[in-house]
């Protein structure tokens, strides 16, 4: 599956992320990038008005950047690109909290995504990661340690328990 997004619309989304912000488009498509890696996925994503000599198609890994022109929205450049899936739309799907949008990718029969979900999905930790200082990972301990352990632990329970004999 390959996810067509909406990149304007999910950058305020995601947390540490901001419009105002010189390399928001960059820094989303890095996100983007880690996002395909983990989960096998592809992704296009577009962004409006892109200063002149900027405008173009770039690719980042599984990840293809749209940089659209002033004279065409990201919007628009978003339902273009599933007109010209036709049938094959069905295969995609949009990512964006705008209802222009998600009317028009319902109309090609492509999947709805709401930004605000998606931004949650790419944003988890992935698998594998090593858990965070003060998380309670779950350890387990063969028969062996375990009365190791309680051995240890008897000892000293022995010497400063006055109920034992």
């Amino acid at each position: 599956m390959t996810y067509i997004i909406d990149g304007h619309n999910l950058i305020p989304k995601i947390s540490g992320l901001s419009l105002k912000d010189i390399d928001d488009e960059i820094a989303l498509i890095k996100i983007l990038v880690a996002f395909c890696q983990r989960k096998g996925k592809r992704c296009e994503v577009y962004f409006d008005n892109a200063p002149p000599g900027q405008i173009r198609d770039r690719k980042f890994g599984s990840v293809k950047a749209h940089f659209v022109s002033r004279n065409i929205t990201a919007d628009q450049a978003i339902l273009n690109r599933l007109h010209s899936l036709g049938k094959s739309a069905r295969n995609y799907t949009v990512v964006s909290s705008d209802r222009q949008v998600q009317a028009g990718a319902r109309a090609a029969h492509a999947a709805v995504y709401p930004s605000e979900d998606f931004a949650n999905l790419i944003i988890e930790e992935p698998e594998g990661s090593p858990p965070e200082l003060g998380a309670d990972p779950e350890v387990s301990l063969s028969e062996n340690e375990v009365s190791q352990w309680l051995r240890l632990f008897n000892k000293k329970e022995d010497g400063n328990n006055p109920s034992k004999p």
